[in-house]
């Protein structure tokens, strides 16, 4: 098996503040990370649950496809972050099963992670982030 864990849940947030201290009264979260990414033009905040993360993200600028997605969808579920041991690899793997890639090659991810994204329509409507940590 390719995907070795559940890396995180990756929700869209209007008000990262807010979401934090939601998690924080409703669940005794903390926050184990938290990261401005500008690349993908989010912000994000981990939250630990134990090996996993829910992650909360908000954009930074309005260009960002977070921004987008809270523009059409609202807020809630974005996409599942799965973990594997090589993300090129992995890559592989789903272009040869027919999936589609949005990243071709892996690229560096938030706390010295390598991710790939795969496209939501060849992936049966869900949007999955490939991680291979450090």
């Amino acid at each position: 098996m390719m995907l070795t864990e559940i890396d995180h849940i990756a929700i869209a947030v209007g008000d990262l503040d807010a979401a934090i201290s939601y998690y924080e009264r409703a669940f005794g979260g903390t926050v184990a990370h938290r990261e401005v990414v500008e690349k993908d033009g989010v912000e994000e905040a981990l939250i630990k649950v134990s090996d996993s993360y829910v992650q909360l993200i908000t954009p930074v600028r309005d260009d960002s496809p977070i921004a987008t997605f809270l523009g059409s969808r609202g807020e809630g579920l974005h996409h599942v972050g799965y973990r594997v041991d090589d993300c090129a690899a992995a890559i592989k793997a789903v272009a040869q099963a027919g999936g589609r890639l949005i990243d071709e090659v892996p690229r560096p991810g938030s706390r010295g992670t390598t991710i790939a994204f795969v496209h939501p329509k060849g992936s049966f409507g869900t949007l999955i982030e490939l991680v291979q940590e450090g």
